[in-house]
């Protein structure tokens, strides 16, 4: 499959480094060309231009700052019409209401995903890879209490979902089905929440029971 990533940064690197081993073609495009040229040279990617990379990819991966993606989709215009979009973004600010000396977030702005459809219409949106550091998709580590590490994925598009279901896999991890692009603001949610308790130093995974032992019906 060919892969545009926008972006030369920790998830770039991640995510298409991961890639590229699994036999993918990769182009690497970000405001500086200096550090898509270095980050391709070190994944084994090509480098081009923001506008090189979405013109590239059946696939494109954004991960970039959310106070960047007006700029750049402004910049790629309609070369994303008719390609999957997937958005790994998250939008943290410090929680100003934290104890003194707590590290905790907020979110800054809600429902990133939407956003970026909303600007890119003719684009297929999925939310996906954001509720886990960069280093987690870079490490070899897959599975966890026997478990494989799961990736929820948000969209509207069935064959986009099944693009973004398949790279997934490729990575050895598994496609988690979440519903449509309006639920991605949840994922989003859950993202600033349990980095938040991993900051201080709270295992998010232990307030989770295991499927077989959850209580899943409706209240009456």
């Amino acid at each position: 499959m060919r892969i545009g990533i926008i972006g030369a940064g920790a998830m770039a690197r991640a995510l298409g480094g991961g890639w590229v081993a699994a036999g993918h073609e990769v182009r690497i495009g970000a405001r500086s060309s200096a550090a898509a040229e270095e980050l391709a040279a070190a994944i084994g990617a090509q480098a081009g231009s923001i506008r090189d990379a979405a013109e590239f990819g059946e696939v494109v991966l954004l991960a970039l700052p959310v106070d960047a993606l007006d700029e750049v989709l402004r910049t790629v215009g309609g070369l994303l019409d008719g390609r999957t979009v997937v958005d790994c973004t998250n939008a943290y600010e410090p929680d100003a209401a934290a104890p003194e000396g707590a590290t905790a977030f907020v979110l800054s702005e809600e429902a990133v995903a939407e956003r970026i459809a909303a600007a890119a219409p003719g684009a297929h949106v999925v939310k996906a890879f954001n509720l886990c550091a960069a280093e987690v998709w870079e490490s070899d580590a897959r599975v966890f209490e026997q478990r494989r590490l799961g990736v929820p994925l948000c969209g509207d598009d069935p064959d986009a979902l099944a693009r973004v279901a398949a790279l997934v896999e490729d990575l050895k991890l598994q496609p988690v089905s979440a519903g449509g692009l309006h639920r991605a603001k949840y994922l989003e949610a859950v993202s600033v929440f349990t980095v938040g308790l991993w900051f201080a130093g709270e295992d998010a995974r232990a307030i989770f029971p295991p499927l077989e032992a959850a209580f899943a019906v409706v209240d009456q």
